[in-house]
C-alpha cells in the first residue's frame, strides 16, 4: 500500500527527479588577503522538459560588494550600522575574470534585474531536454568578515566559508528561483555532485563534511581533493594549525566535526552530550545522507537556543551539561534538516523549522520532563510564588508566539521568510511551526506526524520536494480531514480562542456550551477533572459558532479546554468552568513584585518601587501598581503615588487602556486611554491634568516596512496652581482639544516623518505641520534635515504661553520629560527639546505668537561630530517679520537621546566670544527606561 501511495504521489505532484548537475572547483586560498582564485566547471544537466535559452546562477557572496544590495537593505531595515559603516577591506565581492562554454566561446553575462547576488548567463546555443552544457568559469571572490553575518574571516586566521563560489539555483515551475542573500541562511541551491581540488597555505588546516579523497603537501602549500554527491550546500573552514578548534566525534550513526565546547565541561562530557543528542535524532529521523556533518559556534552563533534560559552565566539557572546540550542540538538539527530536505528553503522554510522544534521539544520531554522555564531558580523559596517558575519548560516557546500575537505582530507560517519581521524569522515563528506540529500530533495521535516526517524525509533522497509533498504524507497518514491545519494554521493569522458558555449538569450527563470567540473553525480539546485527575477528554471539531455537546458526568468538578496547552490558543483565562456550586472564573488577587507571566488562575496585580527627578519635586519615590503582566493584554491600569523630597507632597498618576487589536486591513489597532496625573512646574506650584485619548494606528501589509502611521485625538484639562515664579497666572486653567497625524518610515540609512498638529481651546487655535529627514549616504556621510511651519488662526490671550517657541516650546501640555521646566537660566534652561522652531541658540526674542517657519539641518564631519545651522521667520503682532539664524557643532552620541549642541555662529554673532558661553551650550538627555529600551527592541519588531 505504501508503495502504491509513493507511486500516486508522483504522478499526481508530477515531482521533479533531482537533475543531477556537476559542479568541480579548482580553489587557491590566500588566507592572508582573504581571497580565493577559482577556477570552475559547471555541467548543467537539463532533466526538465523545458529548453533553457539562458541559466540562472547564485553569486550570493557578491552581496556583500554593494550598500544597494537586499542584503544592505536587510541590515538596514533592522537598524543595523555595521554593514553601512565598514571598511572596503571587510566587505566581500566576486570579480567574473571570464566565462566560457565547452567549445571556449566567450558567454555573456549581466547580474539579473540589477541584482548583484545573481548572473545570468545569456547562453550560446539553448540547452534542451535531457541534455548536457559545460560552462568553465574564472573568478576570484573577496571573503568578508564574519562580523557581518557570522560567516567569513575572522581576526584569529579562521575562515568559516558560506555561500561562496557560483551556485545552480533550484529550478521549478519552468524558472529558476531567483532569490537574493538576505542573511537568512536559505539558499535553494539545486543538487548537484561536487569535486572541489582545494590549495591552502601549509600552517592551516580544512574541515569538511565531504569526503577528502587525496592529499599533497610541498613545502609551502596543502592540497585536497574533496567530493561528495547530491548535495545542496558545501561547509568549509579552514583553521590555523596552532588554533585548531574542531574536533571529531564518532559513533555508529554519524561523524560530527565541531568545535562547540563548554569550559564547563571535561572533553569526555562533550563527546557523550554528542553522542546522545546525535543517537536521540537517528532515532526519530535517520542519519545524515552523508554520514558526516560539521556542527560549528558559528552555525549557533547565527541562529541561538532563545529563551529564558539566557540569563546572564554568574545566575546559571540550568546544569552546564543542559545549556551545551540543548544548544548543540538544535544546531545539529538546523544544519542537518537543511540536507536533508530539499524544499524551497525561503518559501517552505517551515517544515524543516516545524520539524527542527517538534523534535527539540520531544527530546525536553523525554529526556527533562520536570525541567522548569527557570531552570533550579523555581527551587528558591523567595520566589515560590512566580507563575514563570512554575512553568514548564517547553511552555516558553507558547508564551513567545503569544508575546507576538498579544502585539498583533504575528504572521503566517506559510509567508516568504524574507517577509517576517526578525523576531518572527528568528524566534516566534519557529517556535509556532513546532507548536503547530504537536498540535497535529495530539490531534491524530498514533504517532502519526512522527511517521509522516519519517516519509517525507525518505522521499528527499531521492526527489525534489516541495509542502505539498509533506501535505499530501500527512493527509494520507491522517484517518481524519486535516485541511485546517493547512489551510489556517498554516497559510493564515487566525487566532484560536475558545470559551464556555451555559454549563448545565445532569444526573448522568452535563450539557455544555462551547463559544468560538475568533470564528476559527479548528479542534479544541475538551477536559473533564476531578480531584485533579482528568477523567474525560475529547476532542471537539467544527466548532463554527457557539455549539452545545453533551458529555457523561463522570464525577467531573471542573471542565477544562486546552488543558495541557496542546493548541497554541490566544487566551486561557477563560478555559475553565467550575461544577462545584462556585464561579471559578471569578479569581482571587495575587500581589506579585515586579513582573509575571500571565496566570489564569489569578487576577494579578504587580508592585515595583519608583524613583525620578525633577528640579521641583526632588527625587520622587513611590510604588507603580499595575495589571501589566509580560504579555500584553486587552485592559491594563497603572497607579504610581509618589512622594516629592522637596515638597514632601503625594504626587504621581494614575492611568487605565483599552486596547483593540484589529486583524484585518491598514489599521490594526486602536487603543482608548484615560489618564490622569500631578506634579510640580515651578517651586511650591502643582499641575494636575487629566487626558482621554483615542489613537488609530495603520500599518502597511508588509510587516518589514519600517512605517507608523497613526491619528491620535486627545483632550487635555490642565489645571495649574498659582505661582509667583512665573508671570502667566492668567493661564493657570485650560482646557485644549489636539488631533495629530503621524506617518514616520525610518531604517538605518534613512528616516522620513510628516506630522501635523491641531490645537483648539477657548483662547486660542493653531496648525503645524513638520516634515524631517534623514540620510546615511554610501561614503558614510550623514545630513538631517527638518521643516517646521506653524501658525494661529485665532488667538485671545495676550501671553506667551501659548506661543511657538522659537529655541524651546513652553510645553504647556506637559508632554516633555523637561527636568527644569519653568526654568529661564541656569543648567536646567538648556535642556533641548527639538520641537517648534528647533533653534539651539537662545535669542533675546524667545516666541512667536502669530507665525513662524523655519529650516534646520545638520551634516557629519566625522563620525557622530556634526555640524549643525537653522534658519527662520517669525512674526509676532504688532512687529515685523524677524530673520533669524544660528550654527555650531553638534556631538550626535545617540540620536534623540543624547545630544550635545555648541553654538558657533548665529544672528547673536560669533558666540565663542561672547561671555559666559558654557550657559549657551544645549543638551539632550532622555532618562525614562521605556524610551532606552525602544532602541536596541526596534530591529526586533
Amino acid at each position: 500500500m505504501k508503495l502504491f501511495h509513493f507511486t500516486l504521489l508522483l504522478l499526481l505532484l508530477q515531482t521533479t527527479i533531482w537533475a543531477q548537475h556537476s559542479i568541480n572547483l579548482i580553489v587557491k586560498v590566500n588566507p592572508e588577503k582573504h581571497l580565493l582564485y577559482i577556477q570552475q566547471e559547471i555541467i548543467f544537466n537539463n532533466n526538465t522538459n523545458d529548453t533553457l535559452h539562458s541559466v540562472l546562477l547564485n553569486d550570493w557572496n557578491n552581496a556583500f560588494s554593494s550598500k544597494n544590495s537586499a542584503l544592505a537593505r536587510r541590515f538596514s531595515d533592522e537598524f543595523s550600522r555595521i554593514f553601512h559603516l565598514a571598511k572596503d577591506e571587510d566587505r566581500g565581492f566576486t570579480k567574473v575574470n571570464s566565462v566560457v562554454d565547452e567549445k571556449f566561446n566567450q558567454v555573456i553575462w549581466e547580474y539579473y534585474e540589477e541584482r548583484v547576488d545573481l548572473i545570468k548567463l545569456c547562453i550560446n546555443n539553448p540547452i534542451l531536454p535531457n541534455t548536457k552544457q559545460k560552462f568553465l568559469f574564472n573568478y576570484i571572490v573577496k571573503i568578508p568578515n564574519e562580523k557581518f553575518t557570522k560567516y567569513g574571516f575572522n581576526a584569529n586566521g579562521k575562515i568559516n566559508l558560506k555561500d561562496w563560489f557560483l551556485t545552480i539555483p533550484r529550478y521549478e515551475n519552468k524558472q529558476f528561483i531567483a532569490q537574493s542573500n538576505e542573511n537568512l541562511d536559505d539558499i535553494s541551491n539545486a543538487v548537484s555532485n561536487y569535486q572541489i581540488d582545494i590549495e591552502f597555505p601549509k600552517n592551516y588546516q580544512v574541515f569538511t563534511d565531504f569526503k577528502q579523497k587525496e592529499y599533497f603537501e610541498d613545502l609551502i602549500n596543502k592540497k585536497y581533493k574533496l567530493t561528495a554527491e547530491r548535495r545542496q550546500t558545501v561547509s568549509l573552514i579552514l583553521e590555523p594549525i596552532e588554533a585548531i578548534s574542531f574536533k571529531s566525534y564518532k559513533n555508529e550513526n554519524v561523524e560530527v566535526i565541531s568545535d562547540f565546547e563548554d569550559k564547563r565541561l571535561s572533553e569526555i562530557e562533550v563527546a557523550l552530550v554528542i553522542d546522545k543528542v546525535t543517537k536521540y535524532v537517528s532515532s526519530q529521523i535517520g542519519n545524515p545522507k552523508q554520514n558526516k556533518i560539521i556542527v560549528s559556534n558559528d552555525d549557533y552563533n547565527k541562529n541561538p537556543f532563545y529563551g529564558v534560559n539566557q540569563l546572564p552565566s554568574f545566575i546559571n539557572p540550568f546544569p552546564d551539561e543542559f545549556i551545551f546540550e540543548v544548544r548543540f542540538l538544535k544546531t545539529y538539527l538546523n544544519n542537518l534538516l537543511k540536507e536533508k530536505i530539499s524544499i524551497n528553503h525561503r518559501k517552505d522554510h517551515w517544515i524543516e523549522e516545524g520539524i527542527q522544534q517538534y523534535i527539540l521539544m520531544n527530546y525536553i520531554d523525554y529526556h527533562y520532563p520536570k525541567f522548569k522555564m527557570i531552570g533550579s531558580l523555581s527551587k528558591i523559596k523567595l520566589l515560590k510564588g512566580y507563575n514563570i517558575l512554575s512553568t514548564d519548560f517547553n511552555d516558553q516557546f507558547y508564551y513567545v508566539y503569544l508575546l507576538m500575537a498579544r502585539k498583533n505582530l504575528d504572521q503566517p507560517l506559510g509567508s516568504d521568510k524574507n517577509s517576517l519581521i526578525k523576531f518572527n524569522e528568528q524566534i516566534a515563528g519557529k517556535y509556532r511551526a513546532g507548536l503547530s506540529l504537536r498540535y497535529l500530533d495530539a490531534y491524530l495521535e498514533n504517532n502519526i506526524v512522527q511517521k509522516s516526517i519519517v516519509e517525507f524525509l525518505d522521499m528527499n533522497k531521492s526527489v525534489q520536494t516541495s509542502r505539498y509533498d509533506f501535505e499530501y504524507i500527512l493527509k494520507q497518514n491522517a484517518t481524519t480531514n486535516i485541511d485546517w491545519f493547512f489551510d489556517t494554521v498554516i497559510n493564515k493569522r487566525d487566532l484560536v480562542d475558545f470559551k464556555f458558555g451555559t454549563v448545565k449538569k445532569q444526573k448522568d450527563s452535563i450539557s455544555v456550551t462551547i463559544k468560538n470567540k475568533t470564528f476559527t473553525n479548528v479542534p479544541i480539546p475538551l477536559y473533564g477533572i476531578s480531584n485533579d485527575s482528568i477523567v474525560y477528554k475529547k476532542w471537539l471539531t467544527n466548532i463554527k459558532t457557539d455549539t452545545t455537546f453533551v458529555i457523561p458526568r463522570n464525577n467531573i468538578d471542573k471542565l477544562v479546554l486546552n488543558y495541557k496547552t496542546e493548541v497554541p490558543e490566544f487566551n486561557l483565562r477563560n478555559n475553565w468552568r467550575s461544577l462545584d456550586g462556585f464561579i471559578f472564573n471569578n479569581r482571587p488577587l495575587k500581589f506579585t513584585f515586579f513582573k509575571d507571566l500571565e496566570n489564569p488562575y489569578y487576577n494579578q496585580i504587580f508592585y515595583v518601587p519608583t524613583a525620578e527627578y525633577n528640579l521641583y519635586d526632588g527625587i520622587k519615590v513611590g510604588m507603580k501598581i499595575n495589571n501589566r503582566s509580560i504579555l500584553n493584554k486587552p485592559f491594563t491600569f497603572d497607579i504610581s503615588p509618589e512622594y516629592s523630597s522637596n515638597t514632601q507632597k503625594i504626587v504621581g498618576g494614575i492611568s487605565g487602556m483599552v486596547n483593540q487589536n484589529v486583524r484585518e486591513g491598514r489599521l490594526y489597532n486602536i487603543r482608548y486611554s484615560m489618564s490622569a496625573s500631578t506634579s510640580h512646574y515651578a517651586p511650591e506650584a502643582l499641575y494636575t491634568r487629566i487626558i482621554p485619548s483615542i489613537q488609530f494606528r495603520f500599518r502597511d501589509n508588509n510587516f518589514r516596512y519600517n512605517k507608523n502611521e497613526y491619528i491620535q485625538l486627545t483632550n487635555y484639562y490642565v489645571n495649574r496652581e498659582k505661582s509667583s515664579f512665573t508671570t502667566d497666572t492668567n493661564t493657570d486653567n485650560y482646557s485644549i482639544f489636539n488631533a495629530r497625524y503621524y506617518n514616520i518610515q525610518s531604517e538605518m540609512t534613512k528616516y522620513y516623518s510628516f506630522h501635523t498638529d491641531l490645537q483648539i481651546s477657548n483662547s486660542f487655535g493653531k496648525i503645524s505641520a513638520e516634515i524631517e529627514y534623514r540620510k546615511l549616504f554610501e561614503d558614510n556621510r550623514r545630513i538631517n534635515l527638518r521643516f517646521y511651519i506653524g501658525t494661529f488662526m485665532y488667538r485671545s490671550t495676550n501671553s506667551d504661553f501659548f506661543s511657538f517657541g522659537v529655541d524651546r516650546p513652553t510645553d504647556y501640555l506637559f508632554n516633555y520629560n523637561l527636568l527644569g521646566r519653568s526654568e529661564s537660566t541656569g543648567l536646567f534652561s538648556q535642556q533641548y527639546v527639538m520641537n517648534e522652531g528647533g533653534f539651539k541658540s537662545i535669542f533675546e526674542t524667545r516666541y512667536a505668537n502669530q507665525w513662524i517657519s523655519t529650516i534646520n539641518g545638520s551634516f557629519n564631519i566625522w563620525n557622530w561630530i556634526e555640524v549643525y545651522s537653522d534658519i527662520g521667520l517669525f512674526k509676532n503682532k504688532s512687529v515685523k517679520t524677524k530673520f533669524i539664524y544660528d550654527s555650531g557643532i553638534r556631538l550626535n552620541l545617540v540620536p534623540d537621546y543624547f545630544e550635545l549642541y555648541f553654538p558657533v555662529q548665529s544672528s547673536n554673532g560669533f558666540e565663542l566670544n561672547q561671555p559666559n558661553y558654557g550657559q549657551k551650550i544645549r543638551f539632550v538627555v532622555t532618562l525614562s527606561p521605556k524610551t532606552l529600551i525602544s532602541l536596541f527592541t526596534r530591529k526586533w519588531f
